[in-house]
């Protein structure tokens, strides 16, 4: 939570908000962990559910009309992670909250949560 600014860090403790957790960032967060490029104190298998539940956060499962989205989007970034979530929010209407601006570059309404 301290990498995230302000504005963001309020906007996921906010109880009104309805926030969703991607399915793709929870596999993103498995490869790194996995290669070592994260580390967490506990399992991740145990963490995520716990933290999914205590925060708040719903489930966003990908689905095939995601999957087929990043089709559509144009080569502006190259992460398979991250075009998955911009294919996500624009099926699904959402604020995508991201701290890459490459992604400003799709049509999807961006909240910019670097610190």
């Amino acid at each position: 939570m301290e990498r995230l600014n302000r504005a963001t860090r309020e906007l996921l403790s906010d109880p009104k908000q309805e926030l969703y957790l991607s399915s793709a960032t929870v596999w993103e967060i498995a490869v790194k962990a996995s290669i070592g490029k994260l580390q967490f104190p506990e399992p991740i298998r145990t963490l995520i559910p716990r933290e999914t539940i205590r925060q708040g956060l719903r489930p966003l499962p990908v689905t095939y009309t995601h999957a087929l989205g990043v089709y559509d989007l144009p080569l502006h970034h190259r992460d398979p992670f991250d075009r998955l979530l911009v294919a996500q929010a624009r099926a699904e209407d959402m604020v995508l909250i991201a701290a890459d601006h490459d992604l400003e570059k799709y049509t999807v309404e961006i909240m910019w949560a670097g610190a």
